[in-house]
């Protein structure tokens, strides 16, 4: 009856995993995951190697079963589902063409698998192509492909039979930083089109931040942290969060006391991000708003230019602050040895779990 009733065509997408372990041997990949995804979202899994975020996709795939704990789609049990008839588009970071087929021979596939008529085929084949800006590439070989065209090709086979699910992983992994940003618009803008539930897999935080609507932060077979990406950023729940997803100032065992509107309890450490510090010379005049901030007085180590940023590395006694700043047109720009007053709002410094 499982099986019959997702053999029945497209169904609203609504994921759950409840008290789900994955097991190999004695190491828990997984453990005790339980996670909700709505209709319609895009949810990205966040983690560093071996934080069980790609055994998640994988069992949400069918790939592997779990040792405990179920699996739901719209309410269904797809445990004993087969991967191949649990209708999810899935898109690898190898693209995993199939090398000795054209790209609309890569399209048609998984139609021809859904008995669809050959007139429907090619009028969808010619409808994705041109979606995804491949229009006079349909009779080229994977390898006559650049990087980025094969992630097309891969997205277009991976949503050309309407599947309710997209699943991605590290789907930007393989391509250089001008292209993953390229993409990175792409994928938004096909997530806006379909519409399709999507979860992905990916250690990128950039790309994370960039692509979803909830993060899933990931660590030893757990979730850490499950929010938007805005309050991720802003306001962590822990220090493991902090540090992974961008950059954080760990303000513990510095040769100042640091000042919050907030209490610290026993067991926390303060944080700042960099960009949220401003940096000036010492006898530059004070900001309009100096009675709500903290400011504190140290020696520039280091200085990065990037672009619209500049990163400098401050010693404020025996601790090294790292400052953000973005770069401005006439701003001072400040080198090794140079004696700094660094000062950020105490809203801004946010109490985390050590």
């Amino acid at each position: 009856m499982e099986h019959d009733a997702l053999e029945q065509g497209p169904i609203p997408a609504q994921i759950e995993f409840r008290g789900v372990t994955k097991m190999y041997g004695a190491v828990s990949a997984v453990k005790d995951l339980s996670l909700s995804v709505p209709h319609g979202e895009f949810l990205t899994i966040l983690g560093p190697s071996g934080s069980g975020k790609t055994t998640a996709l994988m069992l949400l795939a069918g790939f592997v079963a779990p040792s405990k704990g179920d699996i739901l789609i719209s309410g269904k049990s797809v445990a004993a589902v087969p991967s191949f008839r649990r209708d999810q588009g899935i898109v690898f970071q190898s693209y995993a063409l199939f090398p000795h087929l054209t790209v609309r021979r890569n399209l048609e596939f998984p139609l021809e698998m859904r008995g669809m008529v050959a007139i429907e085929r090619a009028a969808r084949i010619d409808r994705m192509l041109a979606r995804v800006h491949l229009n006079d590439l349909g009779d080229r070989m994977p390898s006559q492909l650049s990087g980025g065209q094969q992630q097309r090709v891969a997205l277009a086979r991976a949503l050309i039979a309407d599947p309710p699910i997209l699943l991605l992983d590290e789907p930007l992994g393989a391509l250089d930083r001008n292209l993953r940003e390229q993409m990175q618009g792409e994928i938004k803008s096909l997530h806006r089109e379909f519409g399709k539930t999507t979860i992905c897999v990916t250690h990128d935080q950039e790309e994370a931040l960039t692509l979803s609507d909830r993060i899933v932060v990931m660590r030893a077979g757990q979730i850490e942290q499950a929010d938007t990406p805005e309050a991720l950023y802003d306001r962590p729940a822990t220090r493991f969060v902090a540090d992974f997803l961008g950059e954080a100032n760990i303000l513990e065992n510095h040769d100042f006391e640091v000042e919050a509107d907030v209490e610290q309890p026993f067991g926390s450490v303060a944080m700042i991000r960099p960009e949220r510090i401003g940096i000036a010379a010492p006898t530059a005049p004070c900001r309009a708003d100096a009675d709500q901030r903290q400011s504190v007085t140290g020696t520039v180590e280091g200085m990065i230019y990037a672009g619209p940023l500049r990163k400098y590395q401050v010693r404020v006694g025996s601790s090294l602050l790292v400052v953000r700043e973005q770069v401005a047109s006439g701003g001072q720009i400040f080198r090794p040895d140079d004696a700094v007053r660094l000062d950020w709002l105490r809203s801004d410094v946010r109490i985390v779990a050590a």
